[in-house]
């Protein structure tokens, strides 16, 4: 059943976000982030089609494209917010990312998860020296419990899809792919939240114009495409292999740019995130989480049809698995 949800705050007034507001998050990150390669694909590239790279964001601080958002946010808190410390709710990724960003700051951090999350990400988050609260049972349970904390505290929240500065900052993959690939045609992008989809739109696709921006959700998460036709936000209960991507919702800030940036939504099954992760792992000898792997899964199934593009660039957004999640990926028939 799905309903609305409450709407965001955090993007209360942030207008339209474009190629400017990217650019202005990426000079604080400047020696801060890793410039991640982008590696010829030539197993996803035929004669007849067109060039594939892959964006090796796996291979950023903490394993994810999350730092860059993170590190553009917190570069703008104010000394109050410094003094309360900071909240943020995540599957894994967005909580490593913040929990570096905080300790690199100096700055107390407390990260909600939920019980089913991943235990190897846990781990880590804790390890960089942030409070991790993991009683909740899901994600729509831990956005809740996230506002209760947040409430009783007067943290300030470092929400990982809607913060105005958070989406410029993941934005920044875009800007690289714009000085590495002089003739990019589309790039393919996995979708939880919606926020690096929107970022590298934003900085892509200023204007109307620039290549093709494709999102892709597994087809049992697709909150921002659910969010898209109903206008609003809406709360779903996500189910997939792909962690990363569990959003219970999207926000209206990603609605709106996926609409202001004419950003296409496709989606894919879970059978196929798995077969494209195991090529991940084999062909390109990266070790991704199986939500890096929707972007190729939507290539190899034809979800995204890129038949006329010249090149095209396939987001590999992160690397954190558990060891044994990925083994037992890896070794299905």
């Amino acid at each position: 059943m799905r309903s609305r949800t409450r709407a965001d705050t955090a993007n209360a007034g942030a207008g339209t976000l474009g190629l400017a507001d990217v650019e202005a998050a990426a000079r604080p990150l400047a020696g801060r982030i890793v410039r991640t390669p982008v590696i010829p694909a030539p197993w996803l590239s035929d004669s007849s089609g067109p060039t594939v790279f892959l964006k090796a964001e796996l291979l950023q601080h903490t394993g994810s494209f999350k730092t860059r958002g993170v590190l553009s946010r917190l570069a703008r808190a104010t000394d109050l917010e410094r003094e309360n410390g900071v909240i943020g709710i995540s599957a894994g990724n967005h909580a490593q990312a913040l929990a570096y960003g905080c300790k690199a700051e100096g700055i107390d951090c407390t990260v909600v998860m939920w019980g089913s999350a991943s235990e190897a990400k846990k781990a880590a988050t804790r390890r960089l020296g942030a409070t991790v609260d993991d009683t909740p049972s899901g994600p729509a349970e831990a956005f809740e419990r996230m506002e209760v904390i947040r409430a009783e505290s007067g943290r300030v929240l470092i929400h990982p899809f809607a913060d105005p500065w958070v989406i410029a900052g993941q934005g920044t993959v875009g800007l690289e792919l714009a000085r590495d690939l002089r003739e990019l045609d589309a790039v393919i992008v996995p979708v939880g939240g919606g926020g690096l989809v929107c970022g590298i739109a934003a900085a892509l696709r200023s204007g109307g114009d620039g290549p093709r921006v494709i999102g892709v959700e597994p087809r049992g998460a697709a909150a921002v495409a659910e969010g898209v036709a109903a206008g609003a936000p809406v709360t779903i209960e996500p189910r997939s292999l792909a962690d990363g991507l569990l959003a219970p919702f999207t926000t209206q800030i990603c609605i709106d740019l996926v609409k202001a940036h004419g950003i296409e939504l496709v989606q894919v099954d879970e059978p196929d995130i798995a077969t494209a992760m195991k090529r991940v792992y084999a062909e390109a000898k990266l070790a991704c989480e199986p939500a890096a792997a929707a972007g190729v899964a939507a290539l190899l199934t034809g979800a995204a049809r890129v038949e006329n593009a010249r090149n095209v660039v396939v987001v590999v957004s992160g690397g954190n698995v558990d060891p044994l999640v990925a083994s037992d990926i890896l070794t299905r028939r």
